[in-house]
C-alpha cells in the first residue's frame, strides 16, 4: 500500500477514536498504533451489540465471546449469530453474506439531505437473515401465523406483530392520519398504500425482501420513486419533493426511510429499531464520549444490565 494513503488511512482512524472517548486529541501523530485500533473496534462492538440487545430484548439474550475472539449474540432459542467474520468484502459480499457487523456498519442519518446517498451508502440495505428469522418467523408459514391487521385508511394490511412491529405502525399511521387533516398535499403521498406483506425475494436477487417478515411497507407509489424504475436525476426531484413530516414520524417509530438510500426505494419504510437507535446515540456528534456507551438514557434499568452484560463478556 502507497505510505501517503496508509498516513491518510491512520489520520482517519485516530480521528474516529477521538470521536469514541478513547484517546483525547493530544494522542494525534503521524501514525495508530495497534491498542488503538483494537480499542476502536471493540468500542463500536459493543455500541452495535447494545443497540440490537436493546433494539431486540426478548430475542437476544446473551453475548459470547469464545477462545479464538469471534463473538456471538445469543438468540432466546440458543442460536448464535456472529458478529464479525474478519473476512473483507465488497459490497455484493455484504449484501449476499453479511454478518452482524456489516449490518450495523453504515450509520442511517436521522438529519434530512436534499439530494441523493452517495454510491453504496444503504443503511438498512443489508439485513442478517438469521436475526430477522429468529425475530419474526423461520419461514413463510412462520411469518404468517405472527401477523396481525393493521387499519390504514379503510383497509387492513398485516404486518409482523413480534417485537412490537405491529405496534409502531400503529403508531405512525395514527400521527399520518392526524397530519393528513391539517396539511394539504400529504394523503396523495401515503394513499393509496403499496403493500406490506409480501413473501418473496427482492427483484433480481435471491434475497429476501423484508416485506416477506411483514416489517416494511411501501407508500403511495410515483415512478420515480425506486432506483431500477427511474433516472438518478427524477429520482433525485421526487426525493427533495417527498414531504419530510412523513419520514419523521416513521423514524420516530423506528422505521427507515428508504429515500436515504443510494439505491433509493422513495416509497418504503422498514422496521429496524437498532439502525434508529444507533443512529440516535451514537452517530458522531463532534465530541469525545467519556465511555463506549456514553449517551445512552443512563436511568433505564434493563438497560444498564445490559451495558455490565456486555462489559463483563466483552472484557
Amino acid at each position: 500500500m502507497d505510505k501517503v494513503v496508509k498516513k491518510i488511512i491512520c489520520v482517519i482512524c485516530m480521528c474516529l477514536l477521538i470521536v469514541c472517548g478513547c484517546v483525547e486529541k493530544e494522542s494525534i501523530g503521524n501514525s495508530i498504533s495497534k491498542d488503538a485500533q483494537t480499542a476502536i473496534y471493540n468500542a463500536t462492538m459493543k455500541r452495535d451489540i447494545l443497540c440490537m440487545m436493546m433494539a431486540y430484548p426478548q430475542y437476544i439474550t446473551n453475548v459470547e465471546q469464545r477462545n479464538n475472539g469471534d463473538v456471538y449474540v445469543v438468540m432466546k432459542s440458543n442460536k448464535k449469530i456472529l458478529y464479525d467474520d474478519k473476512k473483507e468484502k465488497n459490497i455484493q459480499e455484504k449484501l449476499n453474506n453479511p454478518d452482524l457487523q456489516d449490518m450495523m456498519e453504515q450509520i442511517y442519518p436521522l438529519t434530512d439531505i436534499n439530494r441523493l446517498m452517495e454510491k453504496d451508502f444503504d443503511p438498512g440495505r443489508i439485513r442478517v437473515y438469521p436475526l430477522l428469522k429468529e425475530v419474526y418467523g423461520v419461514s413463510k408459514e412462520k411469518v404468517t401465523s405472527n401477523l396481525t391487521n393493521v387499519k390504514i385508511g379503510y383497509k387492513n394490511y398485516p404486518f409482523n406483530q413480534n417485537n412490537k412491529a405491529a405496534d409502531a405502525l400503529k403508531s405512525a399511521i395514527k400521527e399520518l392520519t392526524a397530519l393528513t387533516q391539517t396539511k394539504n398535499g400529504i394523503y396523495s403521498f401515503i394513499y393509496p398504500i403499496s403493500g406490506t406483506f409480501n413473501y418473496r425475494c427482492i427483484a433480481g436477487a435471491n434475497r429476501l425482501s423484508p416485506h416477506s417478515f411483514g416489517t416494511a411497507i411501501d407508500l403511495s407509489r410515483d415512478q420515480r420513486d425506486y432506483w431500477k424504475w427511474t433516472s438518478k436525476e427524477e429520482g433525485e426531484k421526487r426525493l427533495v419533493s417527498y414531504p419530510r413530516e412523513i419520514v419523521k414520524i416513521f423514524e420516530k417509530h423506528a422505521f427507515i426511510w428508504g429515500g436515504k438510500w443510494a439505491h433509493f426505494d422513495i416509497l418504503h419504510f422498514e422496521y429496524r429499531p437498532e439502525l434508529i437507535l444507533k443512529a440516535r446515540y451514537f452517530s458522531d456528534k463532534g465530541h469525545v464520549k467519556k465511555t463506549w456507551y456514553d449517551g445512552i438514557p443512563s436511568t433505564n434499568e434493563s438497560v444498564k444490565e445490559m451495558i455490565a452484560l456486555i462489559d463483563k463478556v466483552l472484557k
